[in-house]
C-alpha cells in the first residue's frame, strides 16, 4: 500500500472538486480547493518529498475555452519531476507521446478505450502499439447503479455498461500496468472511501491500482488497508493538508512507510 499523489487542473488551475459535480458545459464544478500555487509548484514538492506514481488530470475537454491552459499547467508539471508522475485526461493512441517525452511515467486513459458503453478493444489496442503496455495506466473510475458499480467516462459523466468487477480487471490488466479508480459518488467528498470499491480492487489485486475517493482521516486509510489488502494505493486530496484538509502530509507519508 502506496501513498500516491494528486495534481487535479480545472480552468487552468490547481483544485480539488467534488467528482459528481464536474460539468464540460460551461467548464462547471463545485469546488473544494483552489490553489494558488501552480501546478510545477505540486510536483516540485513531491520530487523533493521522494513520493513517485503521482496522478495529473486534466478536467477540460479539449473542447473548452481553458483546454490550452489546463494542458500547460500539466506539461510544466512533468518537466518539473520528470519519470515521476502519471497524467490523464484527452489521452488517445495520436497525443500519448507527446507526454510521454515531456516526462509522463504513464499515460492515464478512460474515454478513448471506453466508448458508446463499452470495452474499445481496437483502440487499446492502438495505444498499447503506440505507447506499450508498461506506459499505460487505465481509469476504471466508477458510480454505482443497480446494485453493483459500473465504469463511467468523460470526466466522470457518462455511464458505460462495464462492471467495475475481478474479471473486468484481469480481461484489462493484459493492456495496462496499473488502474487508477476513482469511486465517483464519494470523490472529492472526504466523507468516507466505499467499501465496496476497496474490497473488489483488494480482491483481486494482481497489478498496482490506485484508489481515490472519500479519505477523511487516518480510520479510512485503516479500513482501505484491511479492505484492500494492503495491496490497493491510495489517493488523498481535499482532506489533505495541502489541499485545505486537515490530514498532514508528514503524518500520511509517515503512516504509508508504515505500511510498506
Amino acid at each position: 500500500m502506496e501513498f500516491r499523489p494528486c495534481i487535479d487542473i480545472h480552468n487552468g488551475k490547481v483544485k480539488q472538486i467534488v467528482g459528481g459535480s464536474l460539468r464540460d458545459l460551461q467548464d462547471n464544478a463545485e469546488e473544494n480547493f483552489v490553489s494558488g500555487q501552480d501546478a510545477a509548484f505540486y510536483a516540485d514538492f513531491y520530487k523533493k518529498s521522494g513520493i513517485t506514481g503521482g496522478h495529473i488530470i486534466l478536467l477540460n475537454p479539449e473542447s473548452s475555452r481553458y483546454y490550452g491552459e489546463t494542458k500547460a499547467q500539466a506539461l510544466s508539471a512533468l518537466r518539473a519531476y520528470p519519470g515521476g508522475l502519471q497524467v490523464g485526461g484527452g489521452i488517445r493512441e495520436d497525443n500519448a507521446l507527446e507526454y510521454l517525452e515531456s516526462g509522463a511515467s504513464h499515460v492515464i486513459v478512460t474515454s478513448y478505450v471506453f466508448q458508446n458503453g463499452k470495452i474499445e478493444y481496437g483502440n487499446l489496442e492502438k495505444l498499447v502499439r503506440k505507447a506499450g503496455k508498461s506506459q499505460i495506466v487505465l481509469d476504471v473510475s466508477c458510480r454505482r447503479r443497480d446494485g453493483a458499480y459500473y465504469i463511467v467516462t468523460d470526466r466522470w459523466q457518462k455511464d458505460t455498461d462495464v462492471k467495475l468487477s475481478e474479471e473486468t480487471l484481469e480481461r484489462l490488466s493484459l493492456y495496462c500496468d496499473e488502474f487508477l479508480v476513482h469511486a465517483v459518488d464519494v470523490e472529492g467528498m472526504a466523507n468516507g472511501i466505499e467499501e465496496e470499491v476497496a474490497a473488489i480492487l483488494g480482491n483481486w489485486g494482481k497489478i498496482p491500482v490506485t484508489y481515490a475517493g472519500g479519505v477523511r482521516d487516518f480510520s479510512d486509510l485503516e479500513k482501505l488497508k484491511k479492505l484492500g489488502k494492503n495491496k490497493v494505493n491510495v489517493t488523498i486530496g481535499s482532506a489533505l493538508d495541502l489541499f485545505g484538509g486537515n490530514m498532514k502530509w508528514e503524518e500520511v507519508v509517515s503512516f504509508m512507510d508504515g505500511c510498506r
